[in-house]
C-alpha cells in the first residue's frame, strides 16, 4: 500500500509551521506526564511521604526515553491511555513504578499538560502576531500620504490613504494583540485536585493535613513554572477556558480575514497585489492571470478557526458535574488544529504583508477618475466666495455632472467633468485653478497624521516590548 493511501491531515502536510506541530506533538505531552509525575514525587517526597530521592532520580532520568510502541501495546490491553503511560514510565524507571501518579487522576497530567501546551502555543502565536504587526506599521508608514479611494458600501467614497487603511488592519491586530497578552496575564493551571477536584486523595496521603495538601500543589506547579491555579475544579480544569482560549485565537482569524478580503478586492483593482512567484502559475488554463491565492487560502484557514469557539462552547456547556468524557475525543481534535491553522493563517499574513506590492499610478488612476465628483463642494465655495449665487451653481454642478456620468457609464469614456467646468462661464471663478483644487491630498484630512499618530502612541510600545519576537520570517510552504 502507498504511503498516500490514507487520509493525511493538511494542517500538517501543507500549513502549519514545524514548531507549531511539535508542540501539540505527542512526544511532547508525554514528555509533560512524565515531569509532572516526577514534580509530583518529589514533592510528596519532601512533604514527607514515603519516596526516595533514589526514587525521583529515576524518574528525572527517564522523563525523555519514551517507549510510545510499548505504551500503544500497554493501551491495547488496559483501554486507558493514561494508565499506559504509567506502566510505560515504571518500566523505564522501575524503582519508582509503585510511587508513580500517587494520589492523582488521569486529569492530573491530562489537564496541565494540556494548559502548558495552550500556553506554550500562544507564546508562539504571540511572536508571530508582532511580527505581523511589524511589517504592516513598515507598510503604513512608508504609504501613510498615498491618496486612495476610500469604500463604503464597496462604493467610492472620500479619499483615504493606502496607509491609513493598513493602519485600520494594524488596529485590528492591536485588539487580537490585547485579547492574547490578558489571557496569558490570567493563564491558571488545575494543580493537584484529585478526582473530583476535592484533593481528598491527597488529604488521605497526608493524614488529614490540608495544610500540606495545600503546600504540595503550590510546590509542584512551582516546580512546573507556574503559580496561579483554578482555585476549585471537577475532575476537569473549566472547559469553558478552552472557549476563552479559542475566542482569541478566532479574534485573530477574523483581522486576518478582513486583510485578506481587502487585498484580494485591491488586486482585483490592479492597486495593490500579494506577492507572486517569478514560477509562480495562477491559472493551468489562463497564463495571463495572477490569483491571490495566498490570500485566498488565508481566508478559507480563517473561516474554518472562526467557527471553532462554538465548538468549545458547546463542549463547556454540555459537561455534567464535576466531569463528563464526551470532551476528551472532540477536544483532542479540537484544540490542535485550533492552534495549528492559527499557525497557519499567521504564516501566511507574515508572507503577504512581507512583500505587498502597490501600483502607484493605477491608484492615482483610479482617483483621478472619481475625485472631480468629490471635489465639486470645494469648487462651489470657490465660486461662492467670489460673488457667484450658490443655489444657481449647484443646480449647474449637478447638470455637468449627470452629463459627464453618463459619459463614463454609458459611453465607457474618461470623467470630463473638469473639463466641462473649465469651459463653463459660470465657473469663471475657478478657470485655471482646478488643478491646485482637485490635488488628491487637499481631500485626505488627517489620515498621514492618524498613521503616523497610531503607530508612534499605540503601535511603536508593542513593537519595543516585544522585540526579542521580531525578525521572523515566514515559512509557506506550498
Amino acid at each position: 500500500m502507498s504511503d498516500k493511501a490514507i487520509y493525511e491531515n493538511p494542517l500538517i502536510t501543507r500549513y502549519a509551521s514545524r514548531e507549531m506541530q511539535e508542540n501539540f506533538g505527542e512526544e511532547k505531552k508525554i514528555r509533560l506526564f512524565r515531569k509532572l509525575w516526577a514534580a509530583l514525587a518529589e514533592s510528596e517526597m519532601e512533604l514527607g511521604l514515603p519516596i526516595t530521592k533514589e526514587q525521583v532520580a529515576e524518574l528525572k532520568a527517564h522523563i525523555s526515553d519514551i517507549d510510545f510502541g510499548k505504551a500503544e501495546m500497554l493501551e491495547k490491553s488496559t483501554r486507558h491511555d493514561v494508565m499506559a503511560h504509567v506502566k510505560a514510565f515504571g518500566i523505564a524507571a522501575p524503582k519508582a513504578a509503585g510511587i508513580i501518579h500517587l494520589g492523582a487522576t488521569s486529569c492530573f497530567v491530562d489537564c496541565n499538560a494540556d494548559l502548558i501546551i495552550m500556553k506554550d502555543g500562544l507564546g508562539l502565536i504571540l511572536g508571530k502576531l508582532v511580527n505581523v504587526m511589524e511589517k504592516l506599521k513598515n507598510f503604513a508608514l512608508r504609504y501613510k500620504d498615498l491618496p486612495t479611494l476610500g469604500f463604503t458600501h464597496l462604493q467610492p467614497a472620500q479619499l483615504t490613504t493606502v496607509g491609513k487603511r493598513a493602519a485600520l488592519w494594524l488596529q485590528d491586530l492591536l485588539l487580537d494583540y490585547e485579547s492574547l497578552k490578558n489571557l496569558l496575564a490570567r493563564f491558571r493551571m488545575r494543580g493537584v485536585k484529585g478526582t473530583t477536584g476535592t484533593q481528598a486523595s491527597f488529604l488521605d496521603l497526608f493524614g488529614g493535613d490540608g495544610e500540606k495538601v495545600k503546600e504540595l500543589e503550590r510546590r509542584v506547579m512551582q516546580k512546573m513554572g507556574f503559580k496561579n491555579v483554578f482555585p476549585v475544579t471537577g475532575q476537569t480544569y473549566p472547559r469553558k477556558f478552552d472557549y476563552e482560549v479559542l475566542s482569541v485565537l478566532s479574534g485573530i482569524a477574523q483581522s486576518a480575514y478582513k486583510f485578506s478580503n481587502d487585498i484580494r478586492l485591491l488586486q482585483s483593482m490592479k492597486e495593490v497585489e500579494e506577492p507572486f512567484e517569478q514560477t509562480q502559475i495562477g491559472s493551468s488554463a489562463m497564463a495571463y492571470k495572477r490569483n491571490p491565492m495566498r490570500c485566498e487560502r488565508m481566508g478559507s484557514l480563517a473561516r474554518y478557526l472562526i467557527s471553532l469557539p462554538v465548538n468549545a462552547a458547546m463542549t463547556a456547556g454540555t459537561q455534567w458535574f464535576e466531569r463528563t468524557l464526551d470532551d476528551s475525543a472532540n477536544r483532542r481534535i479540537v484544540l490542535a488544529q485550533a492552534f495549528l491553522t492559527a499557525d497557519a493563517v499567521l504564516e501566511l499574513y507574515l508572507n503577504v504583508a512581507d512583500g505587498l506590492v502597490v501600483y502607484e499610478k493605477t491608484i492615482a488612476k483610479h482617483v483621478a477618475a472619481e475625485l472631480p465628483f468629490m471635489a465639486t463642494e470645494n469648487i462651489l465655495m470657490e465660486c461662492v466666495k467670489a460673488g457667484g449665487d450658490r443655489q444657481e451653481l449647484h443646480e449647474r454642478l449637478r447638470v455637468l455632472s449627470m452629463q459627464a456620468a453618463r459619459i463614463v457609464k454609458e459611453e465607457g469614456g474618461e470623467n470630463d467633468l473638469l473639463s466641462r467646468i473649465e469651459e463653463d462661464p459660470m465657473f469663471e471663478a475657478v478657470h485655471g485653478k482646478l488643478e491646485r483644487i482637485v490635488d488628491a491630498k487637499k481631500f485626505i484630512g488627517r489620515a498621514p497624521a492618524q498613521t503616523e499618530e497610531f503607530i508612534e502612541e499605540n503601535i511603536a510600545p508593542v513593537l519595543m516590548r516585544n522585540r526579542r519576537f521580531l525578525g521572523a520570517k515566514s515559512h509557506v510552504m506550498v
